[in-house]
């Protein structure tokens, strides 16, 4: 199974490497390069680790901290996720249960009695 590949966005550590301790202190070197953000659109960029991220943002974030990508996104592997075993309704046979294979007891039918 391959790992799955996530990250850690560290651009408030970054900031404070910088001496840029208030999220607001972004924007205005993004409107200098033409990107107009709000204050609360900065704050979730920074304090949240953003999902989708515009690339002309990107470029600016690192044109203004002077830093690499790698300073801010590093790659991480998350442990595999671990598979779970599918639950059979009552009667019904898993398809691969365990090694018990052909030593499942059949199920019982309980007839009516015929009462003559």
């Amino acid at each position: 199974m391959a790992a799955k590949l996530d990250y850690q966005w560290h651009l408030r550590k970054v900031m404070a490497d910088r001496g840029m301790f208030s999220t607001t202190d972004l924007l205005p070197p993004l409107a200098e390069r033409g990107i107009t953000l709000s204050s609360s659109q900065v704050y979730r960029l920074v304090v949240e680790r953003p999902e989708r991220l515009s690339l002309k943002i990107l470029m600016a974030l690192l044109d203004i901290l002077d830093c690499t990508m790698d300073d801010l996104i590093e790659p991480i592997t998350v442990a595999g996720a671990v598979k779970k075993t599918k639950k059979v309704a009552a009667g019904g046979s898993a398809p691969d249960a365990e090694g018990l294979g052909g030593l499942r007891p059949k199920r019982a039918r309980i007839r009516g009695v015929d009462r003559s």
